[in-house]
């Protein structure tokens, strides 16, 4: 849904290049009236255009409703920000989970999904938090419908209030896989224990799908209330 919607507005764009040349290439009383022409022509192509894309998308039908496994509970106003998505305690510990597609991450990436915009492929960043502590454990993993692989693992500064991931700003730890097999197959079994595996891939699955859907609707109307917010421009 999401490529096809973007594809459509380079026709439009074809569209407003034409007009652009044909405005400039005739003849008028005044360059600013010519100018005032070509504005209104290419901003009544693309409001048109946003249009008949946001109300596309508007229609789009939303994934059945997944709940996240137990015991982790959906952050307050998740979907409208950057933060954590889910969250459980374990013991004295907070966990907090991040979750992107893998094309968010790297530039590219992911491009073996589904031809429908399947989102088959995620990165989960895992931040584990103790009181007293001054940072916090932080796994990089990928996560699939059928598996869970750790990229790397990192102490950071840990969360207060904003919410967002802290870049690491000192050694962020080994390359994974240059760590010996025990030691690997430890630190699985370690975010394990805290129901860090493949079982949450449905929910976050359905969670971004509903994110990218509200992101794309508002980019359209707030695109296009921009656009529409005309003002006279003064001669110079």
């Amino acid at each position: 849904m999401w490529r096809r919607g973007m594809a459509k507005a380079s026709d439009a764009f074809q569209s407003w290049r034409l007009i652009a040349y044909r405005l400039s290439s005739s003849s008028s009383s005044s360059s600013s009236s010519a100018a005032e022409g070509m504005s209104s022509a290419v901003n009544s192509i693309l409001l048109r255009s946003l249009k008949e894309h946001y109300l596309e998308v508007s229609k789009m039908t939303p994934p059945p409703k997944v709940s996240p496994p137990k015991p982790f509970t959906i952050v307050k106003g998740a979907l409208d920000g950057s933060g954590p998505v889910l969250k459980r305690t374990y013991g004295d510990e907070e966990i907090s989970l991040y979750v992107m597609r893998l094309a968010n991450y790297i530039p590219g990436g992911g491009e073996d999904d589904d031809d429908d915009d399947g989102i088959n492929q995620l990165f989960l960043h895992v931040d584990i938090s103790k009181p007293g502590q001054e940072d916090s454990l932080h796994f990089l993993c990928g996560l699939y419908p059928d598996a869970l692989g750790i990229h790397s693992v990192s102490t950071r500064p840990k969360l207060e209030n904003s919410g967002f991931l802290v870049v690491p700003t000192k050694y962020n730890g080994p390359v994974f896989e240059d760590l010996d097999e025990k030691m690997r197959d430890a630190l699985h079994r370690y975010i394990e224990e805290r129901g860090v595996n493949e079982s949450l891939f449905p929910f976050l699955q359905a969670w971004l799908y509903v994110k990218d859907h509200r992101s794309l609707v508002h980019w359209f109307k707030s695109v296009g209330t921009f656009i529409n917010d005309r003002k006279k421009v003064p001669d110079c």
